[in-house]
């Protein structure tokens, strides 16, 4: 019996996070950085077969909503560098959620 379990600990002590924090910092900054490869290499394939309207619409709403999940993305790598960090918020979920849904609806437009 060498751990303390969670109901054995008193009211003033704190949690420990261990590394959980940083690795969902991490996570978050891989899914960006994946995100913003995915947006560019789009982008790429649009322009360079000749841009249409409707290609550059799709880019430029593709980017608005990159911008929008990498806003959402910060504020919650920010969000977890404090001691205890809070959990992320209904409406941040659904945005990183609608954003990343968006892109992918995006993409297939660019595609096609």
């Amino acid at each position: 019996m060498g751990g303390v379990t969670q109901a054995g600990r008193g009211a003033g002590q704190v949690r420990d996070p261990g590394l959980q924090p940083e690795r969902t910092r991490l996570a978050w900054r891989r899914t960006t950085l994946s995100c913003t490869v995915a947006a560019v290499l789009g982008a790429r394939a649009v322009l360079h077969a000749g841009a249409s309207a409707l290609g550059v619409l799709a880019c430029a709403l593709c980017l608005l909503l990159w911008l929008g999940f990498l806003a959402v993305a910060h504020r919650r790598m920010v969000m977890l560098t404090a001691p205890r960090p809070r959990t992320m918020s209904l409406r941040a979920a659904r945005a990183a959620a609608l954003c990343t849904f968006a892109l992918a609806v995006c993409a297939v437009v660019m595609l096609v």
